[in-house]
């Protein structure tokens, strides 16, 4: 069974007129391993996208 892993949170507040906007930004804290694996899994998933959007192109 894969524990789940822990979060670091991050909050940043912005006031847009008579609005105060809150934004909650929530990190994973993982292992430097996974941390590069999931990277690169991201980074092929959107070569993947763009490459075939600029094959469209030409």
């Amino acid at each position: 069974m894969q524990e789940q892993p822990k979060y670091q949170s991050e909050i940043t507040t912005a006031v847009m007129g008579e609005r105060t906007i809150t934004v909650k930004n929530l990190t994973p804290i993982l292992p430097q391993k996974e941390r590069e694996r999931r990277r690169r899994e991201v980074e092929q998933k959107l070569f993947d996208v763009f490459s075939k959007y600029t094959e469209q192109r030409v």
